[in-house]
């Protein structure tokens, strides 16, 4: 016979100074919600919240939780607490267990096919988690070269078996292959960000040394001799928090992908910031339109008094969130968007 246990996990840890803004809950936001498999993080706290960002504040999560966050999981409730005089939430945990066993609050069971929800669709992000890859300049240059092919045929295709000048054992089994593409250029300091490297298929080595051989075991382009093999990662964060950064950040739109000349909801943008920059996973910035530069009607042109010209200010038309970031560039998901995103808008701290 199994019983359901109740426990109540209450974060109660010191709020950042860079999350005291203040909250603003969602006009007809529920006292409680029910996780079900499906949800986003992000979902969830737009239920409660209208800057879904001040996620880490009405939980009072430290630095240290915001970087390793509690798992939520389907079944769970969560549950809007005003009594402070302050939003705060709280979560409800069922879970279920034998009952001769004592659970101590907060400890969970598990089976094993019940994941936590994610932050961000995997669906949508899986892609550039591990791929492309922005590099720096010759960051490929070293990297082990595809150098032959089955006799006679150009084209590689999966099943292909392929030739790599060297690969040492020990160094992996799956590896990604790439190609060097465009190389993008900051549009405010023309310095060059890095390079990104065309994602084309995945290989698996089973034979290590100079040559190396193996077989393509999957391919989104066309692949060919002289193209590039980068180690597949072993693991990979996805489990984040939404969140305004610290400190005040401004940057560009780079480019749109899917091959589209506008964006929307739901399309990942790479943005001139990164690292370097202070950007990490989680983080939301806000998406702007440039405002327009028009003629002063009141300007005096006779005596030359005033400002010609007048700098429309910029408006907010959406929300991004990073979910992948490198040195001087991040790949952002719009999560939100009032107007189409163009290559070249803003994207700063919300």
């Amino acid at each position: 016979m199994y019983k359901y246990i109740i426990t109540l996990l209450m974060l109660c840890c010191p709020i950042l100074p860079v999350l005291a803004d203040e909250v603003k809950l969602q006009p007809h936001h529920p006292d409680r919600y029910v996780v079900v498999k499906g949800d986003t993080l992000w979902g969830i706290a737009g239920r409660f919240l209208k800057d879904p960002w001040q996620w880490p504040q009405v939980w009072k999560m430290n630095r240290e939780q915001i970087k390793n966050p509690h798992l939520i999981y389907p079944g769970d409730v969560v549950m809007l607490d005003m009594s402070s005089g302050s939003p705060q939430l709280r979560l409800l945990r069922e879970t279920v267990a034998n009952p001769e066993v004592t659970l101590t609050p907060g400890i969970r069971t598990e089976q094993l096919d019940v994941e936590a929800i994610p932050t961000i669709s995997p669906r949508i992000i899986a892609p550039f988690l591990s791929q492309p890859l922005i590099i720096e300049n010759d960051g490929l240059k070293d990297a082990p070269r595809i150098i032959a092919g089955p006799e006679n045929r150009v084209v590689l295709s999966p099943g292909s078996r392929i030739y790599v000048d060297k690969i040492d054992e020990g160094e992996g089994t799956l590896w990604n292959i790439y190609r060097t593409g465009k190389t993008y250029i900051d549009p405010e300091t023309k310095a060059v960000l890095g390079t990104e490297a065309i994602y084309l298929g995945d290989a698996r080595i089973s034979k290590y040394g100079e040559p190396a051989s193996g077989d393509i075991v999957s391919a989104k382009e066309e692949i060919f001799a002289n193209d590039k093999l980068v180690a597949a990662p072993e693991s990979l964060q996805t489990n984040f928090v939404p969140q305004a950064p610290e400190d005040d950040v401004q940057g560009r739109i780079l480019s749109i992908y899917g091959g589209v000349a506008e964006a929307g909801r739901n399309t990942i943008i790479a943005i001139s910031k990164g690292s370097d920059d202070g950007l990490e996973q989680g983080h939301v910035l806000a998406i702007n339109r440039n405002g327009r530069v028009i003629k002063n009607p009141g300007y005096d042109k006779k005596n030359k008094k005033g400002s010609e010209n007048i700098k429309l200010p910029n408006e907010r038309i959406g929300l991004a969130m990073v979910f992948r970031t490198f040195d001087k560039i991040s790949y952002a998901l719009i999560m939100q968007a009032t107007e189409p995103v163009n290559v070249l808008d803003v994207v700063e701290k919300p």
